[in-house]
């Protein structure tokens, strides 16, 4: 199986967490959400381990909540001892709605408006990432009138290609993201920031992207960040105390994607910082990274009903599902791939389908050319792997349709983290 949480039951149906997943789907309905709270403990310790291993206490991981935000993952991630990369006033209240602690949130935005500012000071968030001048300029304001100094950290553009989806690379010189350093504007930036009176100019943050496989990408990118640390140094005489890398590692949504050992990745970044920054005659700055996918990806599935089977002969087969586009937009926007799998049954007698969504769009693809059982039919139940980043939390009322519920499961239960949205609720702000 893709992940070792996923197994064949005797009768051949499904098994995710432990779990009877067919026996879920009846109980909770679908489409249904399902997630591994064991296997997103398990991640996080993965990381605050490998970071006490290499860092010592100089290193802290903090959870990216895009990834997937509601007021349970933010319970759990605080519970194993993550920060909070957040990127909203709406992620921000959600984490503290949680009781996550304002001052391990970190709070990003390329586009964070006068009134975000102010949430973000008043509600005492410890660090903010400033992405640009214009908000540099604001936050200083802000801060005044508040009557606090600001930690921060400023978003440097190091010019890194990932080599990944062209909608989730960050890293380039022409991105919206950050202040880029090929053009001589992040050390102006940086001099500008120091400037102001009351923001702490703690550090530097760079991100390249998301869905890293390449194993040379942040060591690259701590090249670059090691020059430039360096140059702030010799020319401004500023002592950068934190480097925040951003996030990324990869993780396996088909059988043919790699296996990446995140600890030893982290061991080789954390050697790797410490060989560049020696070499210049630089302090070991505290070390920052922002995983997101590689910590709720792999505990999440997302469960369907199939509606009908649609057979056009001589061209291809649909099975459509009870959701779609509006619970999983992932394909529809950069052909994000998936496992499927029939939860029901197993067999030896596969065809290919094209698993389709409810919704009035002929883009309404959740993934196309999958092996599903032959005799494949209505009120099968079907499973897409992986499902745990980027679904709830880009999930859509599109075509007028609720979101499904968040079910987590634990060795020995399972509970609604986040319950099904009802017709009310489509109506519930519409005067």
């Amino acid at each position: 199986m893709l992940s070792d949480n996923i197994q064949r039951n005797e009768d051949g149906s499904l098994s995710f967490a432990g779990h009877n997943v067919p026996a879920l789907a009846r109980q909770f309905g679908t489409p249904l959400y399902l997630m591994d709270e064991e296997r997103i403990r398990a991640n996080c310790r993965m990381y605050i381990q490998a970071f006490r291993d290499n860092f010592g206490d100089a290193a802290l991981p903090l959870y990216a909540g895009k990834a997937a935000s509601f007021k349970q993952i933010y319970r759990i991630v605080g519970q194993e001892g993550m920060g909070v990369d957040a990127v909203s006033p709406g992620e921000i209240h959600t984490a503290l709605s949680a009781g996550f602690p304002p001052e391990k949130i970190y709070y990003h935005g390329d586009a964070k408006t006068d009134e975000d500012i102010r949430y973000g000071v008043s509600k005492g968030v410890g660090w903010f990432i400033v992405d640009n001048e214009a908000e540099l300029q604001q936050l200083n304001i802000e801060a005044e009138r508040q009557g606090v100094v600001q930690k921060v950290l400023l978003r440097i553009t190091p010019g890194i290609d990932p080599h990944t989806y062209h909608s989730i690379s960050t890293g380039t010189v022409d991105v919206k993201f950050g202040v880029a350093l090929e053009t001589g504007q992040g050390f102006a930036f940086v001099h500008q920031a120091l400037t102001m009176e009351h923001l702490d100019v703690q550090g530097l943050h760079c991100h390249v992207g998301s869905e890293v496989f390449d194993e040379s990408v942040f060591e690259d990118t701590i090249d670059i960040m090691v020059d430039f640390i360096s140059l702030l140094q010799q020319k401004l005489g500023y002592v950068t105390r934190v480097l925040n890398v951003g996030g990324g590692y990869g993780v396996r949504y088909l059988d043919t994607d790699k296996q990446i050992d995140i600890p030893a990745r982290i061991a080789h970044v954390a050697e790797h910082l410490k060989q560049r920054t020696g070499e210049a005659g630089l302090p070991l700055p505290f070390f920052l990274m922002e995983p997101g996918r590689s910590i709720v990806a792999d505990a999440g599935m997302t469960v369907y009903t199939v509606s009908t089977v649609k057979r056009i002969p001589g061209y291809k087969r649909y099975a459509i599902v009870d959701g779609g586009m509006t619970d999983n937009p992932r394909y529809c926007l950069y052909k994000a791939p998936y496992t499927v799998l029939n939860a029901d049954r197993d067999t030896m007698f596969y065809a290919v389908y094209d698993l389709a969504g409810r919704c009035c769009e002929s883009g309404d693809i959740i993934q196309p050319a999958v092996k599903l059982p032959d005799d494949t039919r209505r009120g099968d139940h079907i499973a897409v792997c992986t499902t745990g980043a980027y679904n709830y939390s880009m999930a859509s009322n599109y075509n007028r349709l609720g979101r499904p519920p968040i079910v987590m499961l634990t060795k020995d239960s399972s509970y609604v983290a986040v319950r099904r949205e009802t017709l009310d609720d489509l109506c519930a702000l519409d005067n």
